[in-house]
């Protein structure tokens, strides 16, 4: 599958606001900088999956507490309240991609070095909590 220059774009912009919303966390919940990866986040991930997917996305009945979570961190945020916006949207993000931990889980596993480290013992344990993946007993 190839990805249009508009996908392109969009991942480059989504990276950088995860760059920019963990620098402003690790800089004592720096407002501006949380605030600028907020906007290239969501930004960038209007133009991976399109603007009518997106609404959809976020608008989704069972969705809904994740979605006012998130927005309303977001808000915080730009209202001069960092450390409490991140924790709401922190809370809102994980109820809206939280579906999507176990499959980055497998496509991690597939990678050369970072898949060696994922199957540890205690961080193949570790990372099967977190992911919400099950383990069958054979």
């Amino acid at each position: 599958m190839w990805l249009s220059d508009a996908q392109k774009i969009g991942v480059a912009l989504t990276t950088f606001g995860g760059l920019f919303m963990l620098l402003g966390v690790m800089l004592f919940f720096d407002g501006a900088l949380l605030a600028l990866g907020n906007l290239l986040f969501l930004s960038g991930l209007t133009l991976i999956i399109g603007p009518q997917k997106t609404f959809y996305f976020f608008a989704r009945k069972q969705k809904i507490r994740g979605t006012l979570c998130f927005l309303g961190g977001i808000l915080l945020i730009f209202f001069k309240w960092p450390f409490i916006g991140v924790i709401v949207e922190v809370f809102g993000f994980l109820n809206l991609f939280g579906d999507f931990f176990p499959v980055i889980l497998t496509f991690l596993r597939q990678l050369p070095f970072i898949g060696t480290l994922l199957q540890l013992p205690y961080i193949k344990d570790v990372a099967d909590r977190v992911a919400g993946s099950r383990v069958s007993v054979v």
